[in-house]
């Protein structure tokens, strides 16, 4: 399997395997015992690996969110440690793991993972934010949960890499979350007021986009040998449908 090839198999895989756990009830029940709603878990969860930086650099990571929305779940620090809770939303994420991934075998989590965290071990630093602060972690002995973080990574990877091809097509971020699902767009934050105007023209600039974060995320990949990029691809499906029949893992 080509490098190309792998990032558009797995371009949708990755996206849902990576943001699963976010809407799993057992996580919600879990920011209930940190006194903090859904979205304030995700949002300082999720931004939490930056550190307790301000609300404007979450702005930039989170960068397909309205700003008004960060400023809301940002402002949950004044009742959570946004390190702490960065801790327990990955603890959460494993947690959603062993309740789902018990049918793969443990060989195809494990090549997975060693695929997946070489690849982010490529990325070099300072420019993808929310890559660099989930790098900051160490990779789990457990293959589930390194499996699982280098789910997390290759989303996070593809979402950096996209805000770099949306910029260089020449699209607004309001465009490219509104065409990329409307629905999402108003999950950000988004009114109708902010419907942006689109026509044949942004379509065809979104197409670009695609196109260049794919083509991003290639180059990623070409760091992995042909039987590692067969094994990222082979662990990224079986996550995938895992999701939809979930095994609690008993080993």
């Amino acid at each position: 399997m080509d490098a190309m090839e792998l990032a558009d198999v797995t371009a949708d895989p990755i996206q849902f395997v990576g943001m699963s756990f976010y809407f799993d009830p057992i996580t919600a029940e879990r920011a209930g015992e940190l006194g903090l709603n859904r979205f304030e878990f995700y949002g300082l969860g999720r931004g939490g690996v930056l550190g307790d930086v301000d609300s404007a650099t979450v702005t930039r990571a989170f960068t397909f969110f309205h700003p008004a929305a960060v400023e809301r779940f940002w402002s949950a620090r004044q009742k959570a440690d946004p390190v702490e809770t960065a801790q327990q939303y990955l603890e959460a994420a494993y947690g959603y793991a062993d309740r789902t991934f018990g049918a793969i075998p443990v060989a195809v989590l494990a090549n997975y993972a060693a695929a997946s965290h070489k690849v982010a071990g490529a990325v070099e630093s300072g420019h993808h934010q929310l890559v660099d602060g989930y790098k900051r972690y160490r990779v789990p002995d457990n293959p589930v949960h390194a499996a699982y973080l280098g789910a997390i990574l290759m989303r996070e990877l593809r979402g950096c890499v996209h805000i770099d091809a949306v910029d260089e097509a020449g699209m607004s971020v309001e465009e490219a979350c509104y065409l990329s699902d409307p629905e999402n767009f108003k999950r950000h934050g988004y009114t109708d007021a902010d419907v942006p105007d689109v026509d044949s023209e942004t379509s065809l600039r979104r197409a670009k986009a695609e196109m260049a974060t794919s083509a991003a995320m290639a180059d990623y990949f070409a760091v992995l040998s042909d039987e590692e990029r067969q094994q990222l691809c082979d662990g990224a499906l079986a996550m995938f449908d895992a999701i939809k029949s979930p095994v609690a893992v008993t080993r």
